[in-house]
Order: structure tokens, then C-alpha cells, then sequence
């Protein structure tokens, strides 16, 4: 389609909706609450809570970035990642459209903490998808904190924390009922999708119940189809709020996000040449808070919040490759593995008590105990064809194996810490200086393991095969770890500040790291049950202006770590359950032998040109270095940002152009591949709500990469042999609301 066209359409269509929304009905009170410059600029004023305090996003001294549920409606959303990805310092990788995760100033999944509503999203951290078992329709806001913060949340901080906080349901004066019904298109993939939601309640209780339908089919790029890039998903989600008692708040939430059928086009957790695809991959939370507020004038508020998540992933993986081993008499067995069915069950429980104290006017202090623990069991299914075939290729004998193993033992990660925050005022409240620690014992345990447990041929099954292998003896490790922050935000004008944070961060190595155990056959990628945490210190200074005209935060950062996990050569020692001797055999084993070093900058600019026309940009870049080994740091991305135009109309709605770009990425670790620099140019229009009597409609549509540029995003160059990312999106979203 000729692109001038597409512009030409796209803008027509905003023009006519204009015309029909002329007589549209005020926005609600929360809406109209926030100020128009607010609504042309973000000058902070949004409320976060991720930093265990609700304070408006311009008294934190934190660098933070949220999202809101407009963003999500007036873009195309795919995923959640790829909003987040709009934010400067967050880039997203992904493997095809649904499986998507993000990287915060260079700091890869197992370095942040994902939280769903303050509870952690604890799976495996080889696979991306973490993020995809979201619900974007039901997303209130998505607050990222950008650095190390371990003191709130524990290991794994070290890079940032995502905190997505769903929509929740309301108390009111008066019963009411009310809800909203939603239809999206998008053409890069046919993806269709359909969610509902209703919400009623009065000033004793409420309760929202919401669901999600979607089904998309294979991406399109600008070269081709993306095979096996498909994927089906239901999500439902129910919240319920009482109050028994006055200044007595109970809530419980349930959330089922599941998806099937979901090809994964590639990925360095499986060969080039396989066919793998997520045939259930899903999460379960159950979540029940009970907070007390107002017990006192020294502690406003005593909360209590229990958790239980269940993340399921099967995978169905057609290996689509054959060996042939040349026998000594002459023959030739050739084997052909015909699928493999990995499976992982990751439970996570998770408990937490917090206290609010008002020590003073001016001196608030956060105290509290979280303890969780995840559980992993994971099992795999291989079923071969062994066939032996003469020198003239006649079929002599076939064997059909099944072989039965655990590729982690089952083992079980729990944590308990303390933790405190402190906020104080000081200058007149120019200067705020917030200080935190934290105090964390980790338990490890695991059961044996074993590299086969057992074996079928021709039906016949052996639970003790000779060449069966012990992986990780029965055993349990203990690690005890602290962590500290402290920023400091200081008012040179009013609407200018500074700030600066320093903070002592780890993450305790995780369950795959540990037990990871995949045979290469010469060779095994061997975990190590005694790995040590590893410990970061980074730095990170600010620089902002909060004007109505004029809106910037830019911040550069240092971040360095040690005891860092990395792959070292070595042995594995192992013994046969058949023999009493041990053997060895080559192995890349996970070891704390290396130093990162990440520093760089990003920042963020609105500038409020005329009336309500706004141009925007965002940069950022980040360096990464493997200190130790003087190498580069792996999926580093590239420097890169984006400049747009923004114009809104508050009795119409607004319409957006953005160019989106990327250097060349040529600083790369070991196996990975270089990649070019690119831009693309997006456009989103939206309508305000249009007045329909009973109801109101409100339209978003737009196009993603209007001229249809061919480009690789450097995060995402694991995919496989197609490694391009979706060509010209064409989307449409209609939202009734009641």
C-alpha cells in the first residue's frame, strides 16, 4: 500500500471521528482531576507505590518511568513489552511477538524482579515470556525502577524492578454497576482480540470480574512469514474489596493468564533447526491482603499480604535433525530424535508484614518481613529413532527409544528478609533523603539427581539403565546476603531537581544456575549447587525539570558487579549407578569468576511547543564490559532513542508520529551476531470518548512501521535463521464503555 495513502487515510479518519465527538460528555472525575498540562506533558504528578510508599512520581529520587492504561489503548500493545519499550533505559527483547521481555540499562530477566501487583513473578529465567503472561487490557500502570534495588524486594534487583499493577475495582457512596467491552485488530499477525470487564460494588464492597480472548496467526515481515510465530491466549482475572470494620480494608484477587499453541520461532535454549512451541504455558496468582490504617498517629498503617503463584511450561520441540555414526562392520546407525516434551512447574509462595511509622512531621519510616520460596519440578520426554542401514541403504533393524529424564532436580528456593526505609524532609523540604537495608537468609535444597531416570526400547522399560548417570548428589546450600540504598533528591528551583542514588544490591544465583545439566554429548553445561550471590554497587545521578512548557529527566548511571556467574571450562566428575568409580568429561560449568562494569545515560524530553503540540525524545546508551576477561558484556543493546510529534484536542483526541531508531551494534560478546543500525516511523490516532446515550465509544487505531523498513532488534538476534522484526502493522481498537 502506497504509504502516502496509508498517512492520508489515517488522518482523514481522525478528522471525521473529530467531527463526531464534538458534543462528547466531560471526561470523569479522576480525569479531570489531573491538569492540562498534566495531559500534554507528565509533570510527575502521577501517584507510584513501588517504592513501598505512595508519593507522587517527582518526590522520589529514584528513576523511574511508568506506564499508564492509556498508553497500552493507544498503541498497539502486542505486548506489554513493547510499551515499556517507548521508555528510555528499557529495551525489549523478544522471540516472535507473544514470547517478549525487557533489559534495563543492559541488565538482562535474571537480574530484574517482575512483580505483579507487589507480588514476584518467580519462573525460569532461560526462557523469555515472564512478561507475556500479562494481561495488557487489565493494566492500570507498569512502574519500572531503573537501578539496584535489592533493599525492597531482595535478591535479583539488581538492574531495576517492573511492578505491573492491574485495574482494580472501587467503593462508592451508592451501588453501582458499570463496565466495558473491547475489540482490537492488528495486521502484522491477524491478531483478534476480545475482553470484557464489569465492576460493581458500594461503600462496603466492590467487585470487578474481566476476561481476554486472543488469536493470532504467523508475523509477517518485511521478508516473509515468520513461521511458527503463532499463539492463542485466555486470561480472566476477579478482585474483590470489603470492608468489615472501619479503617479495615480486606482484598483477594485471582488471576488465570493462560496461552496455547504459542511457536517459538527460535531461541538459544533450543537447536537452529527445531520446531518448539509453548503447548501450555500459563500463570495462576492468588492474592489476599489485609491492611489496617489509622491505628494510631505514630503507625498509619499495618499490612499483611499473602501470595501463591503457579506458572506452568510445556513444550512440544521437534528437533528436525539426524545423526549417522558409521559402525564397525560397515553399517550405519542413524538416529533421529522425533519430539521432546520439556516441562517445568514453577510454585512460588510468598508472605509479607509491613508497619508505616509517622516518627515525625517530616520522618516516615517503612518497616516490615517478607519470607517466599519457590518450588521447581520439572521432567522431559525423549522419543528417538535408532535405525541401521547397510552400505547400499537397506533398512537392517529399528529400535524406538524413550527415554525418560529430569533436567533439573527438583529443588526449592527459599528466602526470609528484613527490610526498612526511611523518608525524611529536611531544608524546608527542598532536600529529601530516603535510606534503606535490608538483611536476607536464603535456603537451597534439591533432591539427587540423574541424567536419565529411565529408558524404553521396543516397549520394553529399564527404570536402572547401565549408563545411568548421577547429575547432583541429594544436598542443601545456605547464603546469607545484605543490601543498602540511599538517594537523595534536592529542589534547586521549583520546578528543577537533582538527585542521586547509591546503592549495594545482590541477587542470589537462581535454581537453573545452580542445577542446570544439558548433555552435549562430548561435552555437558553443568550448574553448581555452592555458586555464590552476586554483589552490585551502582551509582546514579539525575537531572530534571517538572514545567508545564517543558519536561525532562536524564539521568547517568555506573553499575558494577562482582562474583558475576558466567560458563568456565572444567570437569564434570560424575559416577554410573552401575559402578563404584567415578569418571569426567568435559564441561562449561557456572562459576563466579567474572566483574561486569555497565555505565551510560538516557533521558527523557517533552517540550510543549504551541497550545496543545508537543514534540518529545528519548535517548539512551549503555556500555557493558566483562572486566575480568576485558570482553563485551552479551545483549548490550545498541544507542538508541526516538523523536515524535504529538498533538491533542481535548473535545476530539490526538494523534502522534514518532520516529523510532538504533545505532549499529558492534560491540559484541563471543557468539553473538553484529547488527545494523535502523529507524522505523510509527503513527497513532485516538478519539476521546464519543457519547452514545447508555454508553460511550471511544476509537484507537494506527500504523506501526508505515514504510515497511526491514530491521533486527539487536535483543532479539537469538531467534533462529529469521531474526526481522514485524513489517507495516496496521491496528484498530474499539473500547465501549457503561
Amino acid at each position: 500500500m502506497n504509504k502516502l495513502c496509508l498517512l492520508t487515510t489515517a488522518l482523514l479518519a481522525f478528522l471525521t471521528l473529530t467531527s463526531y465527538s464534538q458534543n462528547a460528555k466531560k471526561l470523569k472525575a479522576d480525569n479531570d482531576s489531573i491538569s492540562l498540562a498534566d495531559r500534554n506533558i507528565r509533570i510527575g504528578e502521577v501517584v507510584v507505590s513501588s517504592l513501598r510508599m505512595d508519593r507522587k512520581m517527582r518526590e522520589l529520587p529514584a528513576s523511574l518511568s511508568v506506564t499508564r492504561a492509556s498508553d497500552y489503548q493507544r498503541q498497539s500493545s502486542l505486548t506489554l513489552s513493547n510499551v515499556l519499550n517507548a521508555e528510555p533505559g528499557i529495551t525489549m527483547g523478544s522471540d516472535g511477538v507473544w514470547a517478549t521481555n525487557i533489559n534495563i540499562r543492559g541488565l538482562g530477566e535474571n537480574r530484574l524482579v517482575t512483580l505483579v501487583d507487589g507480588n514476584r513473578v518467580e519462573t525460569a529465567t532461560d526462557l523469555t515470556a515472564s512478561l507475556s503472561m500479562i494481561d495488557i487490557n487489565d493494566i492500570e500502570r507498569v512502574e519500572v525502577i531503573k537501578g539496584a534495588q535489592s533493599s525492597l524486594y531482595g535478591t535479583g534487583a539488581m538492574g531495576g524492578i517492573i511492578n505491573i499493577i492491574t485495574k482494580d475495582g472501587h467503593f462508592a457512596n451508592n451501588p453501582y454497576l458499570s463496565g466495558d467491552v473491547a475489540s482490537g485488530f492488528a495486521s502484522a499477525n491477524k491478531l483478534f482480540s476480545n475482553h470484557a470487564a464489569i465492576n460493581t460494588g458500594n461503600e462496603k464492597w466492590y467487585f470487578r470480574l474481566s476476561g481476554t480472548k486472543s488469536k493470532a496467526d504467523d508475523i509477517q515481515t518485511p521478508e516473509g512469514i515468520l513461521p511458527n510465530s503463532q499463539f492463542t491466549t485466555n486470561n480472566i482475572a476477579a478482585k474483590v474489596g470489603i470492608k468489615p470494620y472501619a479503617n479495615h480494608l480486606l482484598k483477594i484477587q485471582y488471576q488465570r493468564n493462560w496461552a496455547t499453541d504459542v511457536g517459538i520461532p527460535g531461541g538459544n535454549a533450543f537447536p537452529g533447526a527445531a520446531e518448539a512451541t509453548y503447548t501450555d504455558i500459563g500463570r495462576q496468582l492468588f492474592n489476599a491482603s489485609y491492611e489496617i490504617t489509622n491505628i494510631t498517629d505514630k503507625l498509619p498503617s499495618l499490612k499483611i499480604n499473602y501470595f501463591n503463584q503457579y506458572i506452568l511450561r510445556d513444550v512440544s520441540m521437534i528437533p528436525n535433525t539426524v545423526t549417522e555414526t558409521t559402525l564397525a562392520n560397515g553399517n550405519t546407525q542413524r538416529t533421529t530424535p522425533e519430539l521432546i516434551t520439556p516441562s517445568g512447574k514453577h510454585l512460588t509462595n510468598g508472605a509479607q508484614i509491613q508497619g508505616t511509622w509517622n516518627l515525625s512531621e517530616k520522618n516516615n519510616l517503612i518497616t516490615g518481613l517478607d519470607v517466599w520460596g519457590r518450588k521447581l519440578t520439572t521432567s522431559r520426554e525423549k522419543y528417538i529413532t535408532v535405525e541401521v542401514v547397510n552400505p547400499q541403504d537397506d533398512l537392517l533393524k529399528t529400535n524406538n527409544l524413550e527415554r525418560g529424564e529430569t533436567p533439573i532436580p527438583e529443588s526449592r528456593f527459599n528466602s526470609a528478609g528484613l527490610f526498612f526505609q526511611d523518608e525524611v524532609h529536611l531544608l524546608d523540604n527542598r532536600l529529601t533523603l530516603i535510606t534503606g537495608g535490608r538483611l536476607d537468609q536464603i535456603w537451597i535444597k534439591n533432591e539427587e539427581g540423574f541424567d536419565v531416570d529411565y529408558l524404553i526400547v521396543n516397549g520394553n522399560r529399564n527404570d536402572y539403565p547401565s549408563t545411568r548417570r548421577v547429575t547432583f548428589e541429594k544436598g542443601h546450600e545456605n547464603s546469607f546476603s545484605w543490601s543498602a540504598n540511599a538517594g537523595i533528591l534536592y529542589q534547586i528551583h521549583k520546578n528543577v531537581d537533582v538527585s542521586l542514588n547509591l546503592a549495594r544490591s545482590f541477587r542470589s544465583p537462581s535454581l537453573e544456575e545452580r542445577f542446570k545439566y544439558i548433555d552435549l554429548g562430548n561435552y555437558v553445561r553443568l550448574g553448581d549447587p555452592s555458586l555464590k550471590p552476586e554483589k552490585g554497587y551502582s551509582a546514579d545521578f539525575g537531572l530534571r525539570v517538572w514545567n508545564p512548557r517543558l519536561c525532562l529527566q536524564s539521568g547517568v548511571f555506573l553499575n558494577r558487579i562482582t562474583n558475576m556467574i558466567v560458563e568456565a571450562p572444567g570437569e564434570f566428575v560424575y559416577t554410573l549407578t552401575s559402578e563404584s568409580e567415578p569418571d569426567t568429561i568435559p564441561a562449561l560449568i557456572n562459576s563466579n569468576v567474572s566483574k561486569a562494569l555497565l555505565y551510560g545515560f538516557d533521558f527523557k524530553l517533552d517540550y510543549n511547543v504551541y497550545d496543545n503540540l508537543v514534540l518529545f525524545a528519548s535517548g539512551a546508551y549503555v556500555r557493558g564490559k566483562d572486566t575480568d576477561a576485558n570482553e563485551n558484556l552479551p545483549l548490550v543493546p545498541p544507542l538508541n532513542g526516538r523523536l515524535g510529534i504529538r498533538y491533542s484536542n481535548y473535545k476530539a483526541g490526538a494523534v502522534e508520529l514518532t520516529l523510532v531508531g538504533a545505532a549499529k551494534q558492534n560491540k559484541i560478546a563471543e557468539g553473538e551476531k553484529k547488527t545494523d543500525g535502523y529507524y522505523r516511523l510509527d503513527m497513532a490516532v485516538s478519539t476521546n470518548k464519543i457519547d452514545l446515550g447508555i454508553a460511550r465509544l471511544q476509537v484507537f487505531a494506527g500504523i506501526d512501521n508505515i514504510t515497511n523498513n526491514s530491521y533486527t532488534n539487536h535483543l532479539s538476534t537469538n531467534r533462529g535463521d529469521i531474526s526481522i522484526e514485524p513489517g507495516r502493522n496496521i491496528f484498530v481498537r474499539l473500547n465501549l464503555s457503561f
